[in-house]
Order: C-alpha cells, then structure tokens, then sequence
C-alpha cells in the first residue's frame, strides 16, 4: 500500500495557516491558487509543487515542496520581504494539521527577489521556498 498523496492536503494546510493569520492578512489584499484579473497589490499565491517519495523501512513519506509567490507594487522589495517574513514565521519549523497524515517537519529552503521587467517594471515578485515532509500513520 502506498500513501496517500499529500500535495492536496499540504496546500490546503498551508492556506489554512495563511488565511487565518490576521497579521499577515492584513498586510495582503489576499491569498490565491488562482488569482482574478482585478486582484489589488500586494498578494500571495499559492503556486507550483513538487512531491517526491521518502520513505522508510515499514513505511511510507512523501516530501512535499511548495513554492509561494508574493507581488506586490511597491517601490523596492521592503513591502514583499516584511510579508515573506511573516509567511516564513508562520510556516517554517510551525506543525501543520494534514488529515490522514503524520505531519514530521516544514523547513524554508529559500527565497529569491524579482522585479517584472515589463513595462511600467514596477511590479515585485518574491518567491519562497518550503519543504513539507509527512507520512503515512
């Protein structure tokens, strides 16, 4: 038997743990996996991920990485980096509920500064980085 995929439960966690922070809620206009076309700045979506086996004699893990995107419009990156900050203290080495899994660890793995170079350039994009492990009970 192998274990459940994790990635559905590992988004819907981190969602959960996001949106209900009322600190970081009311740094954002909002949290997406899809984002409208009307959307105010500065935001965060929940983008791509990547799942892998980890496992163990007699049992099985998954390690579950999730790549979060903050834009936003201000001038320079302050604004993305106070919002990745909080993000970071929310999900780094913080337990996740993941029904009909084991939660073992989430660790930051990076963050990276971009600025759209298209016109008018203005638009800032921090990616962050954070990998989930779980298992199987």
């Amino acid at each position: 038997m192998t274990a459940p995929a994790p990635m559905l439960p590992v988004q819907t966690a981190v969602y959960a743990r996001l949106k209900d922070d009322a600190t970081l809620t009311g740094m954002i206009s909002g949290i997406y996996d899809y984002v409208p076309e009307d959307v105010a700045y500065p935001f965060v979506v929940i983008g791509e991920a990547l799942e892998t086996p980890d496992n163990r004699h007699g049992g099985f893990g998954r390690q579950t990485v999730v790549t979060l995107h903050v834009w936003s419009r201000y001038q320079g990156y302050s604004q993305a980096l106070r919002i990745g900050a909080r993000v970071t203290e929310l999900l780094d080495h913080q337990p996740l509920a993941l029904p009909g899994l084991n939660w073992i660890a989430t660790r930051f793995e990076f963050s990276q500064t971009l600025t759209d170079s298209e016109p008018p350039g203005d638009i800032r994009h921090l990616v962050l980085r954070y990998r989930i492990v779980t298992e199987q009970p």
